[in-house]
């Protein structure tokens, strides 16, 4: 049977809502939406780019607890209430998945809480010989 585990960021949303920053499956890491919030002290920024480098770091931290990193990144979600915002954030989301080219996907809708301006879900594959975290 494949081990299933979940992790957790300390986000208070986590317990409010009900769900994991990330379950572990097997091989496959799935990480949930994950915003621009300072899950330690629960603040966000009021700028976009802010709020992607923070996703990016909250993602990055769930993703070596599984034993993996953005280079098993398959792909990404960006979801953004305004699609004026996305461009800005490429330079910041190149820098991690340039090199890497997972398939991707930009999404316009609502987001959770209206200081949210980017909120990015990742599904990666870890390597054959990760051991969990």
């Amino acid at each position: 049977m494949a081990e299933r585990r979940v992790i957790l960021s300390g986000s208070t949303f986590e317990e409010e809502i009900g769900y994991a920053r990330a379950v572990v499956d097997g091989d496959w890491v799935h990480v949930s939406g994950t915003t621009g919030f300072d899950y330690a002290a629960m603040t966000i920024s009021d700028d976009v780019v802010e709020q992607a480098e923070q996703c990016l770091r909250n993602i990055e931290a769930v993703l070596a607890e599984a034993g993996c990193s953005f280079s098993d990144v398959v792909r990404v979600r960006y979801l953004l209430p305004d699609r004026e915002d996305f461009e800005p954030c490429w330079p910041t989301l190149r820098r991690c998945f340039g090199e890497v080219r997972p398939a991707a996907t930009m999404l316009v809708c609502g987001l959770a809480d209206p200081r949210m301006k980017i909120e990015i879900e990742v599904y990666a594959r870890r390597p054959a010989a990760a051991e969990p975290g």
